[in-house]
């Protein structure tokens, strides 16, 4: 064998499962046919963030005077300087890749990995040549893509997917958003702060609607005071991009309305990258789009593995890196513990932010737990009165007979950074009151978390 391991990917799944296989003494090859970084360094969450710090800094300086600071004239939106900051931001991400890959002694092969037969990848290159590469193990992770759906066919011009809306060469005029998840509010809110009118169409009934109904709801009126034109419970039924404008048909409960907008955005999820990789005729099993796998990322097919967007759980960067790195360590003959995929943090990076882990509490009632809920309004935040961020607030959830830590939701400022102590305390099994107990540094946002959970206990000082 050439390798002991194969990864086919080099997103945030493939190459931390590649280097955490190397640290264990694994000779590992990983093959990339793009950008070693894969979708998220380069097309997904680092140049995103790029966009959104562009849209916060500039949202400071037309807020300036609120801060007592005054700015001679007005701030002016350089989209092309944006547009080029983000896509270096997420090159010097790639670049550390390649670093880290030359640093753990992984040889990168650039191709379109396929599995070829036991043990045998096949590399097709660039310029079309082909060759065989073997190891032991293989992992797939090959990652997602932009969905499309049948009535929303993208043409990367006037109907773009995530990708496309990181890299337009000039500021739209308006823009509609079909979707409402991570991806379709965070580009609504940058494309609104820099001056586009924005419309965001959601098929069900809430917004960011894997989210606690409460902070579904909180984040839906700051929107909407932010300008954004929000529409629940509509369909897009189809676009038509024949003129200068898009007409897009949404129906609604009312019936339908006729949207115009220069370019329609179509952020409905993901779909997996698992074609003409070699799965069937392997035999390796799917469903629904996914690679079937056990705790360990193990396929039905001995030596293959398949971590990140192409197997069970959520689509997150975060999750793809956790999974690559259990996997590989149960493939060098350590004892990893499975993944609890209810213990996973959620982030949207709009402003504000949105970060949840674990139960809602419509979820927990309906898993039968009897529950205690505190809530902090950040209002009563004497960092977020500081900040001049006083929007948004703090939910947490414990089991009323254990104090068992249920779930924690949050809308904020900055809560993105906050949500790691409540995946800590109950990785840790902590309690409520444990939490309470824990001496919170005055004064800070991360409070709010203390304060919210002795409101549920009937202990908050500050409300």
């Amino acid at each position: 064998m050439d390798y002991d391991l194969i990864v086919i990917g080099s997103g945030p799944g493939g190459y931390v499962a590649a280097i955490r296989a190397s640290q264990l003494g694994l000779k590992t090859a990983i093959i990339e046919k793009e950008s070693l970084g894969g979708i998220c360094l380069n097309w997904g969450c680092i140049p995103t963030k790029a966009l959104l710090k562009s849209a916060q800094v500039f949202e400071y300086i037309t807020h300036a005077a609120d801060y007592g600071v005054n700015i001679n004239g007005t701030g002016e939106v350089n989209f092309e300087a944006m547009i080029k900051r983000s896509r270096g931001v997420a090159d010097g991400m790639s670049k550390g890749v390649q670093f880290l890959m030359k640093k753990n002694k992984i040889d990168v092969i650039v191709g379109f990995g396929k599995l070829k037969s036991k043990g045998v990848v096949e590399v097709k290159s660039n310029d079309g040549s082909t060759k065989d590469i073997t190891a032991k193990h293989i992992i797939l992770a090959t990652g997602g893509r932009s969905r499309e759906l049948p009535n929303l066919k993208q043409d990367n011009k006037k109907v773009i997917g995530y990708r496309q809306a990181m890299i337009l060469p000039q500021q739209p005029k308006s823009m509609v958003v079909v979707g409402s998840g991570a991806i379709g509010i965070e580009f609504a809110y940058f494309y609104n702060s820099i001056g586009t009118k924005v419309t965001v169409v959601e098929y069900l009934d809430n917004i960011v609607p894997l989210e606690d109904e409460e902070v579904s709801k909180g984040l839906n009126r700051i929107l909407k005071k932010q300008g954004i034109n929000i529409m629940t419970s509509a369909n897009v039924e189809s676009v038509d991009t024949s003129g200068n404008l898009c007409k897009v048909n949404v129906k609604t409960a009312t019936g339908v309305e006729v949207l115009e907008a220069e370019v329609v955005l179509s952020a409905v999820g993901i779909s997996t990258n698992i074609e003409g990789i070699g799965l069937e005729e392997n035999g390796v099993k799917t469903d629904k789009g996914k690679v079937l796998v056990d705790d360990f990322y193990r396929t039905n097919v001995e030596g293959v593995y398949a971590i990140g967007d192409i197997v069970k759980g959520q689509a997150l960067a975060h999750v793809a890196s956790a999974e690559g790195i259990i996997c590989v360590e149960k493939i060098a003959g350590q004892n990893p513990e499975p993944l609890n995929y209810n213990n996973i943090p959620g982030c949207t990076y709009c402003s504000p932010e949105v970060a949840s882990v674990g139960y809602t509490e419509k979820a927990a009632k309906e898993a039968g737990y009897e529950i205690k809920v505190g809530k902090f309004p950040f209002s009563a935040s004497g960092k977020a009165s500081a900040a001049g961020a006083k929007d948004g607030f703090v939910k947490v959830i414990f089991d009323a007979k254990y104090g068992e830590f249920l779930g924690a939701h949050m809308l904020g400022y900055n809560v993105t950074e906050m949500i790691a102590e409540v995946v800590t305390a109950r990785k840790l099994e902590a309690t409520g009151h444990e939490i309470i107990k824990s001496v919170h540094p005055h004064p800070t946002m991360s409070e709010a978390v203390m304060e919210a959970a002795a409101a549920a206990y009937g202990e908050v000082i500050h409300i």
